[in-house]
């Protein structure tokens, strides 16, 4: 090629076709959106989550801290009472009273004309604190009662007074009573006595007592002791024969 030649572009071909253009549209027919979403439609963005303010991150942050404090304290709490209640059990070794029904007196057992009937028992209860170091204070509020199923024949109430290391008490207990509408108690004690030949009694005692550990008297507390008694016969003025007796016994603050 020498240095006087020239290149000129090449113009378009007046005779060629025109160039064709794709009739397929990029959409299905009948179909608004592509695989890539409607480009007509601009989906909206959502805003990034707003922070809390300052002030409600440090209220959550001082109740947080307030929580976590409380539930140390209750935890250290349970472990002093724990440890406490351990010292005391090994140092005083506690044993739960004994108590038993060793005689039941009726000295009064009427049926009156209005078919009421009038009561009246003296019980004696034999009362053991097997400990060695720890003495029992029987306060007042005590109720003693004699039911027959659940009917309440007669109630009392015990003596206050201090029961020291392993010491038995005998304790006298007189209780009255008075139902009204007993005929048709009477027939079915009578048909009891005449069938079985033993009436069932149940002995329900309630007592606040402070237990004394050394020198330190703790807080009051209620015995509950319940007693099952078969006695004889119902005879007025006489011993009843007590011939099985049964306590259990249980406290509750």
């Amino acid at each position: 090629m020498s240095d006087h030649q020239k290149i000129y572009p090449v113009r378009d071909d007046p005779e060629a076709p025109p160039p064709t253009h794709p009739n397929a549209p990029l959409v299905p027919r009948g179909s608004s959106r592509s695989e890539h979403g409607d480009p007509t439609k601009v989906s909206p963005t959502q805003p990034p989550p707003l922070d809390p303010p300052p002030k409600l991150k440090k209220r959550r942050s001082c109740l947080c801290r307030c929580a976590c404090y409380t539930l140390l304290v209750l935890f250290l709490l349970i472990v002093i009472i724990g440890a406490t209640v351990g010292i005391l059990y090994l140092v005083f070794r506690p044993k739960l009273p004994d108590y038993n029904i060793d005689r039941l007196q009726l000295t009064r057992f009427n049926l009156n004309q209005d078919s009421s009937l009038s009561t009246a028992f003296n019980v004696t209860i034999t009362a053991k604190n097997p400990n060695e170091k720890i003495g029992i204070y029987y306060e007042d509020g005590s109720r003693i009662s004699v039911l027959y199923m659940q009917t309440r024949l007669s109630n009392g109430s015990l003596p206050k007074f201090y029961q020291g290391h392993e010491n038995t008490t005998m304790i006298l207990v007189e209780m009255t009573g008075f139902t009204q509408n007993a005929t048709g108690l009477m027939t079915t004690l009578q048909e009891q006595q005449r069938l079985t030949g033993t009436i069932p009694l149940r002995i329900r005692v309630t007592q606040p007592v402070r237990i004394k550990l050394g020198k330190l008297k703790l807080m009051e507390v209620k015995f509950l002791v319940s007693c099952g008694v078969s006695v004889d016969s119902f005879a007025a003025n006489n011993v009843i024969r007590v011939r099985s007796s049964n306590c259990k016994f249980r406290f509750r603050l």
